[in-house]
Formats: C-alpha cells, sequence, structure tokens
C-alpha cells in the first residue's frame, strides 16, 4: 500500500553527455587552478617550492578521489568545489611554512637546509593544526546539519583538510628538499663590483 503522505519532492539524473561535461570542466578548472598555483609561488618564492607544493596539493586530490571511487559515493559540482577548495587552502599552509624556510635562511646561516626546513615545520605545525582544526569544526557542523545538499561537499572538504595537514606539512617540504632547495635559491647574496667605494679594501694595491 503506498503512503499517501509520501511527497516527491525532486529528482536527478546525470546523463553520459553531462557526465562527460562535468568531468572534461573539472579537468580544465583542475589545470587552471595547477598552473596559477606554479606561477605564483613561482615568482614569490622558488620553481622548486611552486613544483614541490604543486605535487603534494595533486596528493590531496588524489585521495579524495580516491575515496569517492573505492566507496562509490556521488561526485558533483559540489564535490568538484570542494576540491579546488582544498587546493587552494593547501597552499596557504604550504606558503606559511614556506615563509618560515625564507626566515630560518636568513636567521640561522650556520644551519643546513634540512635543519632549517625541521625548524621551519616545528615552528608553525602548532598554527597548522589549530587553523586546521577550527576549519574542521565548521566542516563537520556542515556535515551533520546541512542536509543531503551539503554532505558529499563537506565530506569532501573533511578528507582533504585532515590529508592536508600531513602533506603541506611533511611532503611539500620534502620534496622540495629533494628537489634541492638551498639559500642561495631564496636569498641573493650581494656582490661588490670592482672598484666600488664601499669596499674597505678598494686601491689597496699588492
Amino acid at each position: 500500500v503506498a503512503d499517501a503522505s509520501a511527497t516527491l519532492r525532486g529528482t536527478e539524473f546525470v546523463g553520459p553527455q553531462v557526465g562527460e561535461e562535468l568531468t572534461t570542466n573539472g579537468l580544465k578548472a583542475l589545470g587552471m587552478v595547477v598552473v596559477g598555483i606554479m606561477i605564483y609561488l613561482a615568482f614569490r618564492f622558488e620553481w622548486k617550492f611552486a613544483v614541490a607544493t604543486v605535487l603534494a596539493n595533486l596528493h590531496d586530490v588524489v585521495i579524495i578521489l580516491g575515496f569517492f571511487a573505492f566507496f562509490q559515493w556521488e561526485f558533483s559540482l559540489a564535490v568538484l568545489a570542494a576540491v579546488l577548495a582544498v587546493l587552494g587552502y593547501s597552499v596557504n599552509e604550504s606558503v606559511v611554512i614556506f615563509d618560515r624556510v625564507r626566515e630560518n635562511f636568513r636567521r640561522f646561516r650556520k644551519l643546513s637546509t634540512p635543519q632549517v626546513i625541521d625548524s621551519a615545520i616545528t615552528s608553525t605545525i602548532s598554527r597548522t593544526i589549530i587553523t586546521h582544526g577550527s576549519t574542521q569544526l565548521v566542516v563537520l557542523s556542515m556535515f551533520f546539519f546541512g542536509g543531503p545538499t551539503l554532505h558529499y561537499f563537506a565530506l569532501a572538504l573533511t578528507i582533504g583538510i585532515c590529508f592536508g595537514i600531513y602533506s603541506s606539512c611533511f611532503v611539500a617540504a620534502a620534496i622540495a628538499m629533494w628537489l634541492g632547495i638551498k639559500r642561495e635559491d631564496l636569498i641573493k647574496t650581494p656582490t661588490k663590483r670592482e672598484g666600488d667605494p664601499d669596499d674597505p679594501n678598494a686601491g689597496a694595491t699588492v
């Protein structure tokens, strides 16, 4: 016996053409974001940091997509927006760490590159955990109280934020170190010109 009190609120159908458009537009958006991130970080820091950040962010994207593929969760435009939001969020955390790396290169002249990066991560890890934790509380409220519309959006953000802590602190920095980042890449040492009047040895003869 049909329940007379049941009402149909709405239906959604994603056909093959719409699904193909979603995939194409999603890849285009992801590509544009990656290119923008690389250009920004290459100008602000150094190309090695740009490559390291992009690879670490793609690590987050692969994990999110892996969860959705493994559990057969619905992938929609809202989830795609969450993936792009995670990219921007992870970039912000990477910039904070790389700023501290550059600052430590200036402050600690005698430390090696691994020691400088380790010091930068140690000094920023508490800030990263607090920032991610407070954001996660908001996302969890959307997950539990936002209804079915925001369910998978919040779920993708939850996965991205959890793994974003790991990738921003450890994956990006490790890749930058593997690429051979060094003090001279971030701090340009001035060279004295021959005959410079500020040179105390200028005019000296042997």
